[in-house]
């Protein structure tokens, strides 16, 4: 189409400007004497504009075909064409109301994620001011404690000195009246005798001396490093990230046979392009590690199935704490300080157990009646966990309502592990090697299944784009599935120090994948993803 509708736009397209003289509707633009006469056109050059009397004289005199108005015009509102514009507007419109959604919904998540981070730096200052109180709690008891034995050490001291004091003054009192009344030989022998006395008192004061004692202790305050150079060094409290994503909608017209829709089309990252690096390797020191998840403050847990225990270790590998709920099969973070465990599938421990993280206590337990493997967490609240024959089932941790989904079969001899990505959940069964996606209303997505790879599945998880990672317990291996089930690529094995691994978590936030060996050992990995 050309630039200028006063040029031409064949001429325009050969860089030469020329003044058009008729506008053509067809081409949407105009043209000069010699390109409306050109062999090429006549072909495509139709006349959809009306033409008065005198123009068809003067401009369209060899032109055939032409068509009277009344003729064309003639049921123009029940034809095809009007439909078509009435059809095109509808589109419009509700493209346009889809796109306003878009947006005011894009508001509405804005102000709950400004919330959220409120909260979160609200909680992050108080946690800091908690930590400091009790370092500046401690350090003032220290402070007492120092004074005290100082102060004993002193007063012990004193006690002695005036033992001695008062003993010179009754020497002094003697002495005194040994001068005055006593005679010469008597004078003699009491001198002797004094004089053998003094020598102790004289040998007390030296060795006091001598002994350090009468040092001054001096009591003063050597302030850590990093609190010294608090202020220098950190220079804010965080930073806001603003990320804009790609925009994720397409719309598609009905004239040309597609959907009349919106929708978000993934554009996965290639599972070629996926590199891993270790951040971190923790001695768990636990045994038969079953789940583990990442909290929101870097904070690591696991659960360990035979030690009835749920351990936390800090981001720098050291131990936090340390609850004992009873069985403990896998973990999922729930949102509040609140961890919902599992407890796997003895038939005395069909419960689910909510623990407060900053309570460290079972806070609530809920009754199954069945089996609960590996568990996910839904965006409402609900919580889907592997039942054994029973297949999946759901509880709804607000009001405790439970459901099953259609899928097919879990392990009945082995433990199974689920999770989802957007409409679909994937669970493993280790019983057939296999790792299966269903999507909610039960139909079947894709299976994957090959033992040379991945031998025993367990502990699964997904990144942001929908790729699926899978632990081998048998293989000693993690195998990242593409989130069609199409493509796979073994990413880890037991050169990178896997033994027997059964826990596996894949943290979005940080893009970092946590997995734990059956025993003592756990690594965390980072990951990051190239676009294609």
């Amino acid at each position: 189409m050309a630039s200028n509708w006063r040029v031409c736009g064949v001429c325009e397209l050969r860089n030469i400007s020329k003044q058009s003289v008729i506008w053509c509707s067809d081409c949407d633009e105009g043209l000069c004497d010699d390109c409306r006469n050109i062999t090429i056109y006549p072909k495509e050059h139709k006349h959809d504009c009306p033409c008065c009397k005198k123009c068809v004289v003067e401009d369209h005199n060899k032109c055939e075909d032409l068509k009277d108005i009344d003729d064309v015009i003639g049921g123009i509102k029940s034809s095809n064409a009007f439909k078509d514009i009435e059809k095109t507007l509808n589109e419009v419109k509700e493209h346009i109301q889809i796109i306003r959604k878009d947006r005011e919904e894009n508001l509405a998540s804005l102000k709950e994620q400004k919330k959220s981070i409120e909260m979160n730096i609200k909680k992050a200052k108080t946690s800091i001011n908690n930590h400091l109180d009790q370092l500046h709690q401690t350090l003032l008891r220290d402070l007492d404690a120092s004074e005290e034995t100082e102060n004993k050490k002193i007063r012990q001291l004193l006690s002695e000195v005036e033992k001695k004091e008062k003993e010179i003054s009754e020497f002094q009192a003697g002495l005194a009246n040994i001068k005055q009344y006593a005679s010469e030989l008597q004078t003699f022998l009491a001198t002797k005798e004094i004089e053998r006395d003094l020598a102790k008192k004289e040998n007390f004061v030296q060795s006091i001396i001598k002994s350090g004692k009468l040092n001054h202790p001096q009591i003063s305050w050597k302030i850590e490093t990093i609190l010294q150079n608090i202020a220098i060094d950190i220079k804010s409290f965080g930073e806001i990230i603003v990320d804009n994503e790609s925009n994720k909608i397409m719309v598609s017209r009905q004239k040309a046979q597609q959907a009349q829709q919106m929708f978000p089309v993934p554009v996965p990252n290639s599972i070629d392009n996926l590199t891993l690096t270790l951040r971190k390797a923790v001695d768990t020191n636990a045994t038969n590690v079953k789940g583990c998840t990442i909290l929101p403050d870097g904070r690591m847990m696991f659960t360990c199935y035979d030690q009835h225990k749920v351990i936390a270790i800090n981001r720098d590998g050291t131990n936090d704490f340390e609850i004992k709920p009873g069985k403990s099969f896998d973990i999922v973070y729930v949102g509040n300080n609140i961890l919902a465990v599992t407890s796997g599938r003895h038939s005395d421990a069909f419960y689910l157990k909510l623990i407060d993280i900053e309570k460290r206590k079972v806070t609530k337990t809920l009754a199954l009646g069945s089996i609960n493997d590996g568990a996910v967490l839904t965006n409402e609240g609900t919580l889907i966990y592997c039942a054994g024959s029973k297949g999946l089932k759901t509880i709804n941790l607000n009001n405790h309502r439970k459901d099953s989904i259609k899928s097919g079969p879990l392990g009945r001899m082995r433990n199974s592990y689920v999770t989802m990505f957007n409409k679909n959940i994937i669970y493993t069964n280790a019983d057939l090697n296999t790792v299966t996606c269903y999507d909610f209303q039960g139909e079947k997505q894709w299976e994957f299944k090959d033992g040379r790879v991945l031998e025993s599945p367990s502990g699964i998880s997904v990144d942001k784009d929908g790729n699926v990672y899978v632990v081998g317990t048998l293989s000693n291996s993690v195998v990242v599935i593409s989130n069609d089930g199409k493509l796979h690529r073994k990413i880890l094995s037991n050169v990178d120090g896997l033994n027997h691994p059964q826990a596996l978590h894949y943290d979005l936030s940080t893009n970092s994948l946590l997995i734990a060996n059956a025993n003592s050992n756990a690594f965390l990995f980072d990951v990051k993803q190239s676009k294609n």
